[in-house]
């Protein structure tokens, strides 16, 4: 037995712990992880969360294993399983927020003892009464005035405790506060010093009053791995001061699928856009609906901003606070460090009352003021931009993503290799995905729907033809549904009904979460039956047949990619077969572990499966890079990149490590149509090379190399 040390892993493999997957479900598939070449499994949240919970966020009590998992006894039984296996284990934690409500100790404290109880400074409110969302009637807000809190009413908030974005059953924590942080990281932090918990994953620091001094505070005390769900813009790095390996891989994320999309579709997918009234300025699509939550869903917050700008008119102070926040570049600033994204976001607001705002600002970086906003404006981005403009902006959805950028029609090589090549100077501990819990489709999803790219005037005519006949009444959901079907393809009615009434709640152009439009909604419920169950439903069939193949194609490459660039890879639960999820809680579906164990039993034994709809050659390429890393780290350092050079150079993608190449078919369907590779190659580096995909020696030719898989992973050398 050898237990793994804290540095970084070699790679994670993401597990999303529910009532029904469970400490013991999890120790019983640790052999299964260790044959697949896993370094570390990768936790969600392990603490007490509300009874119930799939995603664990919703902490009510942080010190201790959460019991519907197995409680501290199946904790320690699986970390016993993984250091047996020699696998480190990564943990999700959640400094930001808790859950409210009954089951939280500290909250009913709260709520019973207000200002006097022992934890109204682990909670960031203000007053002497909690004010509280309350549905009932005027007797029974009567009744609780015992525990001296006050009920507040939907469209009459005074809300005076700080939300975790719009959910008002999760409060913030003021882990700023010393004592809050022992409290509340104190059980993680003691699995760490007993070498139980290798790595830490951060959850949202945008919502931290000081994310940089909280880092520094974490790093200190756990001495281990930490990497945190900052969602970066295209070219936004991460503070200096954090004393972190980097992200958890959003930016990665984007650059690798990136690779994969055709920039000539642009155009033809603006056109259609635009022919079926679907709005193509993403910029003002996005300010537009960063604007509908800063008055609408956050109104609470920037009121209460607002209150502490130094300026004589209410009502202008508010106008100052909204605008800012809706025009930052960027998630948020973090002052006094790297003023450019405040100051960008100053200069873009009209209201007279920013100047007072700006000048507090400047004069107290880190007073109470500037803290607030910073601490919001992540909220107005992620609110408005994933959660609203992503579902408004139908354009091409593959780039819909966290972390992506819907105005940049794919990433030149070029682009990826630079990227990549300043990830391996500057962070190359930093996590890589390519699918998460929080992605708003799978990898695989987006693979397919990068076909479309090469096929835009094909698939526009299908459009055209569907909407025609079975169209839904709201254009940029109506776009978005035809894309989704083809991209997940098979689907079931339900789970397309599902994830349909998810999206036009979120794009809030015709119904929301709150007020609804029944008549609107059943239609949508409707529409997956009317087309599946229709001779239109074989037509959409027939059209996602032709993109299945180069779909595969691209899967596999972005997933060579991912596992072998700078980087610690992350394979999210079960995507090392094809995973044609959507959005959570599609996501959170159970995984068959059985199927994967066969296959993999199979592929161990040797055998070459073709690239086909088991998803066995995707399992193929996972294991044989994540064996390769574990066992042979010293090949995974450098970074160059590798050009080829002939009449289909375009279609490769290729980069050197240290006695490693990476090789990737990439825009397959063109490639097909020029003839194939022909005489390409792909000039290597000095020495004899092996593909460890297939054990055979290979030359530069790339007909020769791809002619097995569309992707290749040499090695320098005997495999």
């Amino acid at each position: 037995m050898t237990a793994p040390d804290r540095k970084a892993p070699a790679s994670t493999y993401r597990i999303q712990f529910t009532p029904d997957f469970t400490f013991a479900d999890a120790e019983a598939v640790v052999d299964y992880l260790d044959a697949l070449g896993v370094g570390a499994l990768y936790a969600s949240p392990l603490l007490e969360a509300v009874s119930g919970s799939t995603h664990g966020y919703d902490v009510v009590d942080p010190t201790k294993a959460r019991e519907e998992f197995g409680g501290e006894a199946g904790r320690q039984a699986l970390g016993k399983a993984l250091r047996r296996a020699g696998l480190g284990l990564v943990v999700d934690i959640v400094p930001n927020h808790m859950a409210t409500g009954p089951e939280n100790p500290w909250w009913s404290d709260l709520l019973e003892h207000g200002r006097e109880s022992k934890y109204a400074k682990y909670f960031d409110w203000e007053g002497d009464k909690l004010l509280l969302p309350f549905a009932g009637s005027p007797e029974e807000e009567e009744e609780h005035e015992h525990y001296r809190l006050v009920f507040w009413r939907r469209g009459n908030a005074e809300l005076n405790y700080r939300r975790f974005f719009d959910i008002t059953t999760l409060a913030a924590v003021r882990v700023e506060d010393p004592e809050v942080f022992e409290a509340t990281h104190g059980e993680v932090l003691r699995w760490v010093a007993a070498g139980e918990v290798t790595g830490l994953r951060v959850d949202h620091p945008d919502g931290l009053a000081d994310p940089g001094a909280y880092m520094r505070r974490l790093k200190e005390r756990a001495g281990c791995w930490v990497v945190v769900e900052k969602i970066l813009g295209v070219d936004e790095a991460l503070p200096v001061s954090w004393p972190v390996e980097g992200t958890t891989g959003y930016d990665a994320l984007r650059e690798v699928c990136g690779l994969f999309v055709d920039p000539a579709g642009e155009a033809p997918f603006t056109a259609l856009a635009a022919e079926l009234g679907v709005a193509t300025d993403f910029g003002a699509v996005e300010h537009e609906c960063r604007d509908l939550v800063a008055r609408g869903i956050l109104r609470a917050e920037v009121k209460r901003i607002a209150a502490l700008v130094d300026h004589p008119d209410r009502a202008l102070a508010e106008e100052a606070v909204a605008q800012v926040m809706v025009a930052f570049p960027v998630y948020r600033s973090y002052l006094p460090e790297g003023r450019d994204a405040w100051d960008a976001a100053v200069a873009a607001c009209t209201c007279p009352a920013v100047r007072a705002l700006d000048e507090q600002v400047r004069a107290d970086p880190r007073g109470e003021l500037a803290t607030r906003i910073q601490q919001t404006s992540g909220m107005v981005v992620a609110k408005g931009t994933e959660d609203t403009a992503f579902y408004r902006y139908s354009r091409f959805v593959a780039l819909n993503e966290v972390g992506g950028a819907p105005d940049r029609f794919g990433v030149p090589v070029e682009e990826f290799h630079r990227r990549a090549a300043a990830r391996e100077a500057g962070s190359p501990e930093a996590m890589t995905a390519l699918s998460t819990h929080d992605t708003k489709r799978s990898e695989d999803v987006r693979a397919r729907l990068a076909v479309l790219a090469e096929i835009p005037d094909e698939f526009a005519e299908a459009v055209r033809r569907w909407t025609a006949e079975c169209g839904i009444d709201e254009p940029a959901l109506n776009v978005l549904a035809w894309q989704s079907l083809v991209g997940a393809w098979p689907i079931t009615a339900d789970r397309m009904a599902a994830y349909l009434d998810k999206a036009a709640k979120e794009s809030k152009v015709r119904t929301t979460w709150i007020d609804h439009d029944e008549e609107f909604e059943a239609a949508v419920a409707a529409w997956p039956a009317r087309v599946l169950d229709s001779p239109l439903g074989g037509d959409v069939a027939a059209f996602a047949e032709r993109v299945v193949a180069p779909g595969w194609s691209n899967a596999l490459g972005q997933k060579l990619v991912q596992l072998t660039a700078p980087g610690v890879p992350d394979v999210y639960q079960g995507s090392e077969l094809w995973d044609l999820s959507l959005v959570d809680p599609d996501n959170r579906r159970p995984v068959d572990y059985d199927v994967r164990r066969r296959l993999l039993a199979r592929i161990r034994d040797g055998w070459l499966p073709a690239v086909d709809d088991s998803g066995a050659a995707k399992l193929l390429v996972v294991h044989r890079a994540l064996t390769l890393r574990r066992e042979r780290p010293e090949l995974f350092r450098g970074y160059r990149p590798l050009w080829g050079a002939g009449p289909a150079a375009q279609h490769v993608v290729a980069f050197e490590r240290a006695g490693l190449v990476a090789v990737a078919t990439r825009l397959p369907v063109g490639l097909a149509a020029g003839g194939g590779w022909r005489d390409t190659v792909l000039p290597l580096p000095p020495g004899d090379w092996t593909d460890v995909l297939t054990s055979r020696p290979v030359r530069g030719h790339l007909g020769e190399m791809l002619d097995h898989y569309p992707v290749a992973l040499l090695v320098r050398g005997d495999s």
